[in-house]
């Protein structure tokens, strides 16, 4: 077959196949990923449009979709379409004001995560009898959301970014961290949800030709 002149690369993450957003009306979890990587598989054949995703995603999501009882043969689509591929870690370059600006983000965080917990121990202190269990829950859930939330906060965010930057792709992901850093890292990026229906229209686009 002659080679398509599309050929786009894109680089997935996780949440790609977890959101609800790419699920038709009361359809479940395990059809919604089929039919994605239906359309993976069928762009890649007639587009050569490849879809990549680091072994420490991969990893990932293969345990949340063996936890959820997807099937041996949806599993199997994964592993056939989406290719695995460790980004060159050490040969990809970042420029310093990008590691600059997240140190300088990250010290911002911990500044406000004290802020948070000091918050926390005067309610306690405030309420005398409060419920211990419940401040504490309280604080994990505001402290985990000043620290992390829009932010890089795993190596797998780290190497979806780095692999990307590496093949010059596209970053397809619904996490508004990973979506900050691609804009800063120069990447083109989409929102998972509306990967399934761009795949679908360059494919009804190439059945007109």
């Amino acid at each position: 077959m002659p080679e398509h002149p599309l050929k786009q690369r894109f680089v997935l993450d996780t949440s790609v196949f977890l959101t609800e957003e790419i699920r038709n009306e009361d359809e479940a979890l395990e059809s919604a990923i089929d039919r994605l990587l239906d359309a993976i598989a069928r762009a890649k054949l007639s587009l050569n449009i490849s879809c990549y995703i680091p072994p420490s995603v991969h990893n990932e999501l293969t345990v949340i979709l063996q936890e959820r009882n997807i099937s041996e043969s949806t599993l199997s689509k994964l592993e056939t379409w989406v290719i695995k591929k460790n980004p060159a870690r050490f040969e990809v370059m970042i420029p310093a004001e990008l590691v600059y600006r997240f140190i300088d983000e990250m010290s911002g965080r911990v500044d406000r995560g004290l802020r948070v917990s000091e918050n926390a121990v005067r309610e306690a202190f405030d309420d005398g009898e409060a419920n211990v269990g419940e401040v504490i829950s309280d604080l994990r859930s505001e402290y985990r959301s000043t620290l992390r939330r829009g932010v890089l906060d795993s190596r797998e965010d780290f190497d979806l970014l780095i692999l990307a930057r590496e093949l010059d792709a596209g970053v397809v992901t619904e996490d508004t961290g990973i979506i900050n850093w691609a804009e800063d890292f120069g990447l083109r990026y989409l929102r998972g949800r509306d990967f399934p229906s761009l795949l679908e229209e360059y494919l009804d686009a190439l059945e007109e030709e």
